[in-house]
């Protein structure tokens, strides 16, 4: 199995507030996104791929005023009041990042082979101007991203991938990597999966993300 780095979640209150801060941050303004109706969110992309990251991109996600979740919790911790409160008080910010694997089921049996569970397997899709986008993706009931969000929720993409069809941005994606305390297990669950762009050393959690844009290049923490 080899997994790749598929795109970089960024959380903000509102969705009007993470384009301001990507504007702000990054110099430019993200492209159209579109609405998940069984988590009651909406986001905004940006293409950031590059030869090492060829379908990276990166999305600014918030909850959708007025739209209730079909599941119990909606994902990356969206509904945890203690972020919710924290995005608020300080903008938007990295929370998370999500890898794509050939073959998903595989990969969260291999996870929890190492007493790692990381959740259900959940159909998505959601309506774009080219078609309908469709993939399976791990979430788990309560909406936890597990290991302070530096391990990736996983996703296996349908026929259409969204990269190929944003336009340049001018923003790439130069690395990312992370700390966390249990990093010898976090090394053991990237091996299950053949991940292998993500450098990673034991620290305080944090995922780090250094992009090259307009701006020079920046660094977003979690």
């Amino acid at each position: 199995m080899h997994a790749r780095i598929d795109h970089l979640v960024v959380g903000a209150e509102s969705l009007e507030q993470g384009v301001a801060w990507c504007e702000a941050t990054l110099g430019v303004v993200p492209g159209s996104g579109g609405e998940h109706p069984l988590m009651g969110t909406h986001n905004r992309l940006l293409r950031i791929a590059t030869v090492d990251f060829p379908r990276a991109y990166f999305e600014i996600i918030a909850v959708q005023p007025g739209r209730a979740p079909q599941r119990p919790r909606r994902w990356f911790d969206l509904d945890d009041e203690a972020l919710r409160d924290r995005l608020r008080r300080e903008g938007p910010r990295l929370l998370h990042y999500v890898a794509s694997v050939p073959d998903v089921r595989s990969a969260v049996r291999a996870w929890r082979e190492l007493g790692i569970e990381r959740g259900d397997v959940v159909a998505a899709s959601r309506e774009t101007p080219r078609g309908l986008l469709q993939w399976q993706i791990t979430i788990r009931p309560d909406g936890q991203r597990l290991f302070d969000g530096v391990l990736p929720t996983l996703i296996e993409w349908g026929e259409t991938h969204p990269a190929p069809g944003l336009p340049e941005s001018g923003v790439t994606l130069a690395s990312l990597s992370a700390t966390h305390p249990e990093a010898a297990r976090l090394r053991s669950a990237h091996e299950a999966i053949g991940l292998e762009a993500v450098t990673l050393q034991e620290g305080p959690a944090q995922l780090r993300a250094v992009l090259a844009t307009p701006r020079g290049r920046v660094t977003l923490a979690s």
